[in-house]
């Protein structure tokens, strides 16, 4: 059996701000933006560069219950884990980019971390796995 988890819904506020955000910030590729007449919505897909994996599927809050969480679909957790493959590369040029880093980069037993905002709030990893670690093999 072949399974893989394909999108992540990520609410957001407004579709065109958070693709300004994703593509121009995190130079992510915009992968799919095509209007959905019947629901009144727009199916919005990004991805990191590079990447063939797992997407993020930008869905705009459609009702008030989904409003609240934009921001904050965690409870405050970090979200999400963005790998890299030369973390301080990344990092300077999200400093650069305006992105707010609110745990500096830190070397831990699993690699170099270190914890960002997205322009909703949500946090986010941005970490960079050592070579020996189970994960940083699969994504070879």
């Amino acid at each position: 059996m072949i399974q893989s988890i394909i999108h992540i819904a990520l609410v957001v506020k407004d579709y065109d701000e958070a693709i300004e955000f994703y593509t121009k910030k995190l130079h992510f590729t915009l992968v799919e933006d095509t209007f959905q007449p019947e629901q009144d919505k727009r199916w919005v897909v990004v991805a990191p560069p590079g990447s063939a994996g797992t997407t993020i599927l930008l869905a705009r809050a459609s009702k008030s219950e989904q409003e609240q969480f934009i921001g904050n679909q965690t409870g405050g957790r970090v979200f999400l884990f963005l790998n890299t493959d030369d973390f301080w590369r990344d990092y300077k040029e999200m400093v650069t980019e305006g992105i707010e880093f609110v745990r500096e980069p830190k070397e831990q037993p699993y690699g170099m971390v270190a914890v960002f905002k997205d322009l909703y709030g949500n946090l986010w990893d941005l970490l960079q796995m050592n070579e020996d670690h189970p994960i940083s093999r699969r994504v070879r």
